[in-house]
């Protein structure tokens, strides 16, 4: 058993070294070859952040895991909500652009919905089970299309990153995008086969591993990228790295992952993407009580709190 964490500790520390790497070589040869600081911010270092998730989804998908797979999505996105936005907003109160509050997060909003309705085939259809088809992951990558279009849009109304990209030899960026791709595959493999191998040990349901430790291991990445941009004073990033992060994670990985196998949903899901629509609902009431758009500390704290209670609500859940 001791072994299987070590595995999941190690693996959680490839995903999230190798998406650095991968990160700091796609990003210096982009600018090589041209390409403008704001594209980059949008795709790569945004996309960057998310690999972990990507990652281990392909990789649950692939072996049939498929309750670690939609666990760490739903587990995700809840915990960037709950915590990483409330730890950024504990360290400095996040003033919310108005295009984030009214076009953004309704966005994640729909995603989520999206999730919730393809998710419930017997409360909708009255089939025996419930099941993500391939289809289905078809029509998230076609959302995902349309999203990844309107944030194009967007950057050209905007001002660029004002952080500079460090540019590497051709050379030196080709051995970070190799490194970074294998330590993202090795430690992707050594967080499924550890987080399955806890749960067997343990008697747990791979879904609450999936909604617990997996989630909150791939999550590192946007709670890192948020405090530091909150710490920064840069809270426009801080709030849209989780909820782009969000939005990406049922769109294109769960899309992604359906692609590879269709994926049964566990019958407590519901329950869990529920919380996460009402995470999500949660953030966009904020906007409006007390300072408008804006999360302030006691909001964050208030997130926190409901993030333990959800925890607590799932460890309830086992001994049920």
């Amino acid at each position: 058993m001791a072994l299987s964490f070590l595995w999941l500790v190690l693996g959680f520390g490839l995903l999230v070294k190798g998406a650095g790497w991968l990160v700091d070589g796609a990003s210096s040869l982009a600018r090589r070859w041209g390409v403008s600081l704001l594209v980059i911010g949008l795709t790569v270092v945004a996309f960057g952040t998310s690999m972990p998730e990507l990652i281990v989804n392909v990789f649950a998908s692939a072996q049939g895991n498929a309750e670690i797979a939609i666990g760490n999505i739903v587990g995700s996105n809840t915990f960037n909500l709950l915590v990483v936005l409330g730890v950024s907003a504990v360290f400095v109160p996040l003033v919310v652009k108005r295009q984030t509050v009214w076009k953004e997060i309704p966005l994640a909003v729909l995603a989520t919905l999206v999730l919730l309705v393809i998710a419930n085939d017997h409360g909708i259809d009255g089939v025996m089970s419930n099941v993500l088809s391939r289809s289905e992951g078809f029509i998230l990558i076609g959302f995902f299309a349309i999203f990844l279009g309107y944030t194009l849009a967007v950057a050209r109304q905007q001002e660029p990153m004002t952080e500079e990209i460090r540019i590497f030899s051709p050379g030196r960026s080709a051995q970070l995008l190799v490194a970074g791709l294998a330590s993202l595959i090795l430690g992707g493999r050594w967080v499924v086969d550890g987080a399955v191998a806890i749960a067997t040990g343990f008697g747990l349901s791979e879904a609450v591993i999936g909604l617990t430790i997996v989630a909150i291991g791939t999550s590192l990445p946007e709670l890192a990228t948020s405090v530091v941009a909150a710490r920064r004073g840069n809270v426009d990033v801080a709030v849209g790295n989780v909820v782009g992060s969000n939005i990406f994670n049922v769109f294109a990985v769960l899309g992604v992952s359906t692609l590879i196998r269709p994926l049964p949903i566990p019958p407590a899901a519901t329950a869990d993407v529920l919380v996460s629509l009402a995470a999500t609902l949660a953030l966009f009431v904020t906007m409006f009580i007390g300072t408008r758009h804006r999360l302030d500390r006691w909001q964050g704290a208030a997130f926190l709190a409901l993030y333990a209670a959800y925890v607590a609500t799932l460890l309830a859940r086992l001994n049920a």
